[in-house]
């Protein structure tokens, strides 16, 4: 679908090393700042047990996950948005993400430089918040220009356009000129249509990453308690992850070694594992599956898409020539253990064109092109 996550943050954080366990494929990684410049991307798989309990029920050939699209985008500095260290062309690459992961360091470690000199998780938010926001309102204020002067074409569709933009674009020079994002103000349906057109940084769904040590992880130390704190005022999500550790989780070559680290940690499961639910999620993204000899497999699709919609993810002609489908959901498979049972059930249903598709559903199209 095309909708990736960008990994921002201060220098030397740990966005590198959390991105190359995400990935299984090492990104570059240094105790220097700007050791990343280009933006490594890497295509993840999202682990998801109801495909494996599935795959139980109806053998495959092959099971195929659904994915999500990480970018690891290199240190930012204050004076970003006036190019310091590479800094434009860094926003450019922020630009073009559609969600963001904010990693915070949120750990001690004399060895590790910080750009700062001292950490402080909330300071450097701030930072790289009013970076991403002067770097929008240099946007606003060229549109507001040129607004202005579409306003003077009286009558025209542009003055018309122009008038309803122009309030807008004030309550964002407000906002964005105390060094704050656009998301924490409350915008209308018809306002967000306008505010598409300006591609916003700090429009985008923002997520905390707390990037702490081993120790971090029983429970939350003093930074991650104030990042959790912030992140609730801006009704933010908040992942506490080890980066180190995750990293070496994902160094280990099969699942059962993974699994076997992962007991022996006493966890559940992998603050990556985490990451990627959470993201996948903040992406108005959802799964549902189809089953068969041949696959079973994951197909994202976005939150509140309706049958046919969900069909042209397969492929367009199932869009255009969608006549109906097949659906039960995957809890129901898990409870009557085949398909037939399902049937006899009568938890097997047949639906139209306006059927909201839901998180979990199997479903077979029937289609005519």
């Amino acid at each position: 679908m095309g909708l990736n996550c960008g990994i921002v943050g201060l220098p030397n954080v740990g966005k590198s090393t959390i991105f190359s366990a995400l990935t299984s494929a090492p990104a570059e990684a240094a105790n220097y700042p700007f050791c990343t410049i280009d933006p490594n991307v890497g295509i993840v798989n999202v682990p998801d047990e109801r495909l494996n309990k599935i795959s139980e029920l109806i053998p495959p050939q092959k099971l195929i996950p659904a994915v999500v699209e990480f970018v690891d985008i290199a240190g930012l500095v204050k004076g970003a948005s006036k190019g310091e260290g590479l800094g434009n062309k860094f926003l450019a690459n922020i630009r073009e993400t559609d969600a963001i992961l904010h990693v915070v360091r949120c750990f001690e470690n004399e060895d590790i430089t910080h750009v700062d000199g001292s950490i402080d998780p909330l300071r450097d938010i701030e930072t790289i918040n009013i970076e991403l926001a002067l770097a929008d309102l240099e946007t606003v204020d060229k549109r507001k220009e040129r607004a202005s002067k579409e306003l003077r074409a009286a009558g025209s569709e542009k003055a018309k356009e122009a008038a309803q933009i122009m309030p807008i674009l004030d309550k964002l020079q407000a906002q964005l000129g105390e060094g704050k994002p656009a998301r924490g103000i409350e915008w209308s349906d018809d306002q967000r249509i306008l505010l598409k057109q300006l591609h916003l940084i700090t429009l985008k769904k923002t997520m905390y990453v707390c990037n702490v040590d081993e120790n971090g992880l029983d429970e939350d130390n003093d930074y991650v308690k104030k990042v959790k704190a912030l992140a609730e005022e801006e009704k933010a999500e908040v992942v506490v992850i080890c980066g180190q550790l995750e990293a070496d989780i994902a160094s280990l070559e099969t699942e059962e070694e993974k699994q076997m680290f992962l007991d022996e940690a006493g966890m559940t499961e992998s603050g990556l594992s985490r990451l990627i639910h959470k993201s996948y999620n903040m992406l108005g993204l959802r799964t549902y599956f189809t089953a068969g000899e041949q696959e079973v497999r994951a197909w994202t699709f976005h939150e509140g898409d309706k049958a046919p919609q969900a069909a042209g993810v397969i492929h367009t002609d199932f869009e255009k020539g969608f006549i109906k489908a097949e659906v039960y959901h995957c809890t129901d498979l898990f409870e009557f253990k085949s398909e037939s049972a399902l049937k006899s059930g009568g938890k097997l249903r047949i639906e139209g064109k306006e059927y909201v598709v839901k998180d979990g559903d199997v479903m077979h199209f029937r289609f005519n092109v």
